[in-house]
C-alpha cells in the first residue's frame, strides 16, 4: 500500500500541472467564441492600396 499511494503522491501533482497547462493554452481558443463580435464577422487585414498600375496606364496610353 505504501508503494502504491508514493505512485499516487508523484502523479497527482504531475496531473495538475499539465492540466494547468492546457487550460493556459486553450483559454484563448476558448474565449473567441464569447468575443461580442456580430455573429459572422471575419477579422481581416486592411489591404494594401494598389497605386502602381494607374501610373503603368498612364505611361502606356502617353507612348500612344
Amino acid at each position: 500500500m505504501n508503494r502504491l499511494a508514493a505512485t499516487a503522491l508523484r502523479i497527482v501533482p504531475t496531473v495538475l500541472r499539465v492540466s494547468l497547462a492546457m487550460l493556459l493554452l486553450a483559454a484563448p481558443v476558448l474565449a473567441v467564441p464569447l468575443s461580442s463580435s456580430p455573429k459572422g464577422a471575419v477579422l481581416e487585414a486592411p489591404k494594401p492600396k494598389k497605386i502602381g498600375a494607374g501610373l503603368v496606364l498612364l505611361v502606356s496610353l502617353q507612348r500612344a
